[in-house]
């Protein structure tokens, strides 16, 4: 087990984890670098970190118009990567890059998550990427001990269990069909789809997608190992802007606790 798996596993130790979700760059990477902090401060065990990309597939309107702010502020990979080093003086949760298959294609896979495992970087969730797709980029992750997070959808159906059997770091379980957001109500069937995984693997499962209340965060670690929260937080950084940080730890706290 590669100590990058170890310390995804660590954020699954402390009861159920809660897992915020923040797009680089919105409004700008010292805000970035400041919620991050608060996050880590007020509970999160794990935080996924969005590289912004122009035409990101898998998200909402929220977070899609994050990517464009973060973008039009000029930010690039490279400023990530340095946004990471400077937070790893210092932040010792998990953390991990959420983005698209096209972001490191154009900066060379190799080259991208060798740069990861440097950097501290855990994992890499890569939404656009099928799971029969994944060995373009899982003997490079495997290389350099860093985790590729398999995700599983309403419609995986047959192939959950194979996805699941493979997984690495922890399964990020899609709770709804389309695309990020917040939503109402979750109506999928999600304990049989947790049941296949658990038949299939060890590997911690959190549920994302649609998520933004503590009455729901308490219902889906119910039946997971943990929450993935995105929107709700991008909501926070496109009310308060720089100011958001705060606001952002104070919800994570409150998250945190309903689990």
């Amino acid at each position: 087990m590669s100590k990058e798996t170890n310390r995804i596993q660590k954020a699954f130790e402390n009861g159920k984890a809660f897992i915020p979700f923040i797009t680089c760059g919105d409004p700008d990477l010292e805000t970035t670098a400041a919620a991050v902090r608060a996050m880590a401060e007020s509970g999160a065990d794990l935080i996924e970190l969005g590289i912004p990309f122009s035409d990101p597939t898998a998200e909402g309107p929220v977070i899609e118009a994050a990517n464009i702010r973060a973008l039009s502020g000029g930010v690039k990979t490279d400023k990530v990567f340095d946004l990471v080093r400077e937070l790893r003086k210092d932040v010792t949760v998990p953390m991990v890059f959420m983005t698209y298959a096209n972001v490191v294609f154009s900066y060379g896979a190799e080259k991208f998550i060798s740069t990861c495992a440097e950097i501290g970087i855990d994992g890499l969730i890569l939404p656009d990427i099928p799971f029969e797709e994944k060995d373009e980029f899982l003997p490079i992750c495997r290389k350099y001990g860093v985790a590729l997070i398999s995700l599983i959808a309403p419609t995986s159906e047959q192939r959950i269990g194979m996805i699941a059997k493979e997984a690495e770091g922890f399964i990020y379980l899609v709770s709804s069909l389309g695309v990020t957001g917040v939503r109402s109500e979750i109506k999928t069937d999600l304990k049989s789809i947790v049941e296949i995984i658990r038949q299939n693997s060890d590997t911690p499962c959190a549920i994302g997608f649609g998520i933004s209340t503590p009455e729901q965060a308490a219902k889906m670690a119910e039946i997971s190992d943990g929450v993935i929260v995105g929107s709700a937080i991008v909501k926070q950084l496109e009310k308060y802007g720089k100011d958001a940080a705060k606001y952002i730890g104070e919800y994570v706290k409150e998250m945190k606790n309903a689990l």
